[in-house]
């Protein structure tokens, strides 16, 4: 009787052992054909799904799906992929940057839907201090500010200064178009009137109105990088060219932001808008080149230097996961082999070749 309860129990466990397995099996299954269904409602192929789906489980992670919405369980995978294609040499594969590149779109998809900021500003009154102004004046011109205060009341903004400016200008009563871009968010533009010219923590400042119709712009586009990388500009009017590596150095400058959109560079001197140039520099001991337009510029008098926001010409697909490799933090730590000594000097001396372009 005893063994033959023993032997009873034993099978009551196995049977419970093969339904469970038959159970997790089947949930397995509609697992991933959820994942399946996920990838191709994303737009990924059948072959990139399965790549994603393998890279989850190599990265042991505790719930697959998290990668079509996680921004830090698909970094996760995205820097498995590419550590280990790096030390294969896999990533010298179209096939593999290809797939590294559509990861990348996504995961900056996902970046750009979760903003820092979730609601965008519906006032004036939101408006931080020390944010950074464009302001139209009608029939005058376009001029920089910055917000020096902002009160319940009115906004405190740095009063601008310009050398054409009529004799006797008066700001008081003119009606201004302000812009402004916020970080992480979008530009925006509202209407405002001036109240007083007055002093603020020892500057000339305006009191101008507030407005509670702030019109939004435009949503950032790409996933900005600050940065402070020497690179070297090279004009491409002088007979450069728009792709590929220069073997001689360029004119000195400072990388201040990088994207897959574009840069930031600072240089010595001044430039013109929609000057065509090419910046040369290093991620991961990779040398790296982009061409563009430059659309702005920031000309800072006291220390004679310019800040280029340069808009990138489509991208080869390798250098845009090189950059992108750096914008996510997917890349090691690199030895940086381009680097400059007393690089404001440098950047003094090579400011003046700027200015005859």
């Amino acid at each position: 009787m005893v063994l033959l309860s023993i032997l009873i129990t034993i099978a009551v466990l196995a049977l419970f052992v093969l339904i469970g397995s038959y159970i997790k099996g089947k949930n397995d299954k509609k697992g991933w054909l959820q994942f399946y269904t996920k990838g191709k409602e994303i737009g990924f192929t059948f072959k990139e799904t399965e790549h994603l789906r393998l890279l989850s489980l190599r990265c042991n992670l505790e719930d697959p799906m998290s990668v079509f919405w996680s921004q830090e369980q698909l970094d996760i995978c995205i820097r498995s992929l590419v550590h280990s294609s790096h030390i294969t040499g896999k990533d010298q594969d179209q096939e593999t940057q290809d797939l590294i590149s559509k990861l990348y779109d996504y995961r900056k998809k996902i970046g750009l839907e979760k903003p820092l900021f979730q609601t965008g500003l519906s006032s004036s009154r939101q408006v931080e201090e020390a944010q950074p102004l464009r302001i139209l004046l009608s029939g005058v011109g376009v001029f920089k500010s910055q917000v020096i205060k902002n009160t319940s009341q009115y906004i405190t903004i740095a009063r601008p200064v310009q050398a054409n400016l009529p004799q006797n200008f008066s700001w008081t009563g003119q009606r201004l178009a302000v812009y402004f871009w916020r970080n992480d968010d979008a530009g925006y533009v509202f209407d405002a009137d001036v109240h007083n010219e007055v002093y603020s923590k020892g500057l000339a400042a305006l009191l101008i109105s507030h407005s509670d119709s702030l019109f939004r712009t435009q949503k950032r586009q790409s996933n900005r990088l600050k940065t402070h990388k020497p690179a070297y500009l090279y004009i491409l009017s002088n007979g450069f060219s728009a792709e590929g590596l220069e073997s001689i150095p360029g004119l000195k400058c400072i990388m201040e932001d990088l994207s897959d959109g574009g840069c930031a560079i600072t240089i010595g001197g001044k430039a013109n808008v929609g000057l065509r140039v090419k910046i040369q520099f290093v991620l991961d001991n990779i040398p790296l080149s982009m061409s563009g337009t430059v659309r702005s510029i920031d000309f800072r008098e006291n220390v004679k230097q310019s800040l280029l926001h340069i808009q990138a010409d489509p991208l080869p697909v390798e250098t845009r996961n090189q950059i992108l490799g750096e914008v996510f933090g997917m890349a090691p730590e690199e030895d940086e082999p381009l680097s400059f000594r007393d690089i404001e000097e440098e950047l003094a001396e090579d400011g003046a070749a700027l200015e005859t372009n």
